[in-house]
């Protein structure tokens, strides 16, 4: 079931604090920038680059993602490995808020979700 319309606009008011604090300087931003996504009841945090093989197309790598979990009103966290699934993040595998996930993604204590 989908988050509603009220959280959705929570989640990218939000979404739009994190980015405006965590993108790079705008000069940079054409090799590498920050994106995100809402899809259902996940939000997803990615890196946006140019392709190697290509610079005209952008490719997009995943950094993390948040699925809402309406019935326990807890955000499940997950993190992108190299093996290209999401792995719940076992330092705060959930969060009430999405505030507090962001501030994981932000902290990246233990270098899950930048590297």
């Amino acid at each position: 079931m989908a988050i509603s319309e009220f959280e959705i606009k929570r989640c990218e008011n939000e979404l739009e604090k994190f980015l405006k604090e965590k993108r790079p300087p705008a000069y940079v931003r054409a090799e590498i920038d920050l994106g995100y996504r809402i899809d259902n009841q996940s939000v997803e945090i990615f890196e946006v680059r140019p392709h190697y093989r290509d610079p005209n197309k952008k490719i997009e790598s995943s950094v993390a993602k948040a699925t809402y979990v309406k019935s326990k009103k807890i955000w499940k966290v997950y993190w992108m490995r190299q093996d290209l699934k999401w792995h719940s993040y076992s330092v705060a595998p959930e969060v009430k808020h999405i505030e507090d996930f962001l501030s994981l993604v932000a902290e990246d204590e233990n270098s899950c979700f930048f590297g």
